[in-house]
């Protein structure tokens, strides 16, 4: 029996996909076929579950497979409609939880699971093992150091003297922007405008206070309000919504630098006898390895992250909780740090400058994304608003340390590659 004749695949209490029209579902992708109706107008004609069917359906005849698994998900598709265009179903990817990891953090004080979704065996093992030496070491200590996302619009003016006429203007009505963006949104907040002069082009880099939201769509449409504003008023034009000064979804020093999203660090302190009895190797040698690896490899490579492996992590919980996949780009560039302490214990720290997460908005809403969530207690709006995407962050953050503590042992060790060998990966 194929996904689409399942009869379990009618709509429950608990929210699983609605029963398909394969007659008209089958009829769809003939007119899709003849040109008389495009991909994305589908949804038009049908209900969501349908339109998937009959998309799934064209895209198996045209290219001779049998897409039946990608149709099989367990959620109305209509749901995922904010997400996606011309969907055909779903890519599982497997989710595991590591476990429970004490967090002191500022706003996240418990033990907690983390859940992370992955296709790379050993990964989940190694962060599991991470997570029970910070137990063992009495937790781990994580604090959001900063916040706020970040739009940068590239303004063209005549020459320098224009620009800095700019730049003025921008920093004598900070309050007039201020009402502009805000009118646009109930949670946003502009927190400040850093301006930029390269020639005849002029970089103003908003910052934004999201609250609970990731808030890429948030502050899109407050800047757009803002550079209307500014265009208004000055003599300036504006080139590009986004200059790239943002910086999205690209490797940037400035993210490495002033941050975006949010910056946090978290760190552990692990007696010497811990990092002998479960991780079979010292602190000197764990300390060694960091400054010769992450540091002093990374600044050689020329990195912008100088770590082990934290976009491992990172990624999986990403994906786990409905995080843009995307910004993981941003969200690896992370400093480990690691020193022996006067009492012979390992301090080991991992400070990630551009984690940008929410737990409102985007693939939050997705029910699989949204169960994981739960697992870490993080799900919606915090209250204060804010403390949920705080507590997530902080999550990831530990995550992170345990991934790059373990790893570091394992090659301090000569463990690495048996660890994989042991588990068939």
């Amino acid at each position: 029996m194929t996904a689409d004749a399942d009869p379990s695949r009618t709509a429950d209490a608990q929210g699983g996909p609605k029963a398909v029209d394969h007659e008209q579902a089958a009829e769809l992708a003939v007119r899709v076929e003849n040109g008389a109706l495009r991909l994305h107008e589908l949804e038009d004609e049908t209900d969501p579950d349908t339109a998937v069917a009959a998309r799934r359906q064209l895209v198996a005849k045209k290219t001779d497979t049998d897409p039946s698994t990608i149709g099989s998900y367990g959620f109305p598709a209509g749901v995922a409609e904010p997400n996606i265009e011309n969907m055909i179903g779903t890519v599982q990817v497997p989710v595991g939880v590591v476990g429970p990891v004490e967090i002191n953090g500022g706003a996240l004080e418990d033990e907690r699971y983390l859940p992370l979704a992955t296709t790379e065996g050993a990964l989940l093992a190694s962060v599991n093992r991470g997570c029970s030496v910070i137990n063992h070491a009495g937790g781990a200590t994580a604090r959001v150091t900063k916040a706020g996302m970040t739009r940068a619009p590239v303004f063209r003016v005549t020459d320098v003297a224009e620009g800095l006429a700019l730049v003025e203007w921008v920093r004598d009505h900070r309050q007039k922007l201020r009402e502009a963006a805000e009118s646009t949104t109930n949670h946003g907040e502009l927190e400040d405008v850093t301006p930029y002069v390269v020639g005849n082009n002029v970089y103003l880099r908003f910052r934004y206070d999201t609250k609970d939201a990731m808030g890429m769509n948030m502050i899109t449409i407050a800047t757009k309000e803002v550079c209307e504003l500014i265009e208004a008023e000055t003599t300036a034009s504006l080139v590009s919504l986004s200059g790239n000064l943002c910086t999205d979804k690209k490797p940037a020093a400035i993210n490495a630098v002033e941050g975006r999203g949010r910056s946090v660090t978290a760190d552990v302190v692990v007696p010497h006898e811990v990092v002998s009895e479960k991780l079979h190797t010292t602190p000197e040698a764990i300390a060694e390895i960091n400054m010769r690896k992450n540091l002093i490899g990374s600044a050689k490579a020329g990195s912008f992250g100088f770590n082990a492996h934290v976009a491992n992590p990172v990624a999986a919980m990403f994906l786990a909780t409905g995080q843009d996949e995307a910004q993981v780009v941003e969200g690896a560039n992370a400093i480990t740090t690691a020193e022996v302490t006067d009492d012979g214990d390992l301090y080991f720290s991992v400070s990630l400058a551009s984690l940008e997460v929410g737990t409102v908005g985007g693939g939050t809403k997705l029910p699989t994304q949204q169960e994981a969530l739960e697992i870490l207690g993080v799900r919606g709006g915090g209250d204060p608003a804010g403390s949920n995407a705080d507590a997530l962050a902080e999550a990831i953050a530990v995550g992170s340390l345990a991934g790059e503590l373990s790893l570091l042992a394992a090659l301090g060790s000569q463990h690495l590659s048996s660890a994989h060998e042991s588990l068939g990966r």
